[in-house]
This record gives structure tokens, sequence and C-alpha cells, in this order.
């Protein structure tokens, strides 16, 4: 995995998601919403608190209510200590990403509060899925923060099919190593080339933000203020 100084992601975690994916348009313009940020369907279950969770992707499939044909031929094709350990041996802050490929998808529980405490005890600093969580008062109990498009109480014979590839969460098409900015708008994506170049970005965002908020607040806004700031746009 290619990593970056830790100050960056200290950086991007001092601003939303929504400031860090406008500063990413500064940086390399305006790329497709599949490749920038998560859809409508992901929802924050367990918060990370005041600050965003930042950390790099390790991405992983799963299927929540068949035995993979492989298996059942004897043959495991995913190794779940497998995936645990690269938790373990990141020596980064990491985002655990899990894709339901199960047919149909999104029916089974792919997360729980188990895995919830394995997970944060190795390292993760958030879990996003796509898929379902169940036990989510345990999983905050756990302190992981926790991003899925949905929830249910159960599962069949649930496995790890791969990991360390390409998977898609909410729409995002994200990969391995990639950064992640999860709040509660979402996630947003930010590889790690770019990283330091948004991170820095970001400052300019919030201050023309700022500008603006303060323009629009001042007391007694008047007409004549918005042909003010129509003639400087």
């Amino acid at each position: 995995m290619k990593t970056i100084d830790q100050s960056v992601l200290d950086t991007l975690a001092e601003y939303d998601s929504a400031t860090v994916q406008n500063a990413g348009i500064l940086v390399r313009g305006y790329v497709h919403q599949d490749e920038d940020y998560t859809d409508p369907s992901l929802r924050e279950y367990v918060s990370p608190g005041a600050r965003p969770a930042v950390g790099y992707a390790l991405t992983s499939t799963w299927t929540p209510l068949n035995e993979p044909p492989d298996k059942a031929n004897g043959k495991a094709r995913g190794d779940r200590i497998e995936y645990f350990d690269s938790i373990a041996r990141a020596n980064v802050p990491v985002i655990v990403v899990q894709q339901d490929i199960e047919h149909p998808a999104r029916r089974g529980a792919i997360i729980g509060d188990g895995m919830a405490y394995q997970m944060k005890a190795l390292g993760a600093v958030g879990a996003l899925v796509d898929g379902n969580a169940r036990d989510v008062p345990g999983i905050n109990q756990a302190s992981l923060p926790l991003w899925a498009t949905g929830r249910v109480p159960g599962h069949g014979p649930f496995n790890m099919i791969d990991h360390d590839i390409p998977v898609t969460v909410a729409s995002l098409k994200i990969n391995p190593g990639d950064i992640l900015v999860c709040d509660a708008d979402g996630a947003t994506r930010v590889p790690v080339d770019q990283a330091a170049d948004i991170a820095r970005m970001c400052a300019e965002v919030r201050a023309k933000e700022g500008a603006s908020h303060r323009f629009f607040s001042a007391p007694g806004f008047t007409p004549d203020q918005w042909e003010e700031w129509k003639a400087k746009s």
C-alpha cells in the first residue's frame, strides 16, 4: 500500500467530506460522481464524532447467504484471517471496505459487533459497507464508526470472497489504498497521489465559504448588498 505523511490525513480530518470534495474539484476538475463520492443509499449508523473518519481503504467482498461454489467443492476462495491480518499489519489508519456480492445482494448482514470489536482492536478507524450491518448498538459500543446501505438482523452461511481488489460502495468505485473521508454526508474518495494537494486546497475552500457566509449573515442584509455580491462574482 502506498502511503503519505500522516500530517496529510490529519489535515483532511479537519474538514468535512463536502469541503474535501470541493477541494478535489479545484485540484483536478470535475470527475464522474462514481469516482468521487458515495450516493444517498449510504447511511451513517455510528458517528465518528466531531471529525470525519479518514483512512486508507482496505477492500473486500463478502457473501452472507450461501456457500460459494469453490468452498462447497472444498476450495476456500477467501481467507478472512488474512484480511484481518492486513488490518493489523497496515500500521496506518484504515477504513475497512466491504461489498456484498451475493445474489441477491444486500439481503443478509456482512458486518456485526463481533467483527467490529476485532477490526477496531486491529487498527481500523471506520467501516464502509455496501450491504447490511447488524448488531449496530454493539458496533457503537465497539466505537467503530460505521456507514452501511442497510440493516438486517441476520445472515446465512457467511464468507469473505476476496480482498485487496477494486470494489463499489454506494456507487463509489474504491481502489485498495484510496484515502476515504467519511462523515454524516457519506464518503469522499481521495486518490493518494492527489491527497497532499487536496488537503492544502481545503483551506482555500473553507476561506471562500467563510467569507460568503459572513457576507450573507450580516444584520439588515439589503438588496444593494446582493447587487454588490453579484458584481464581484
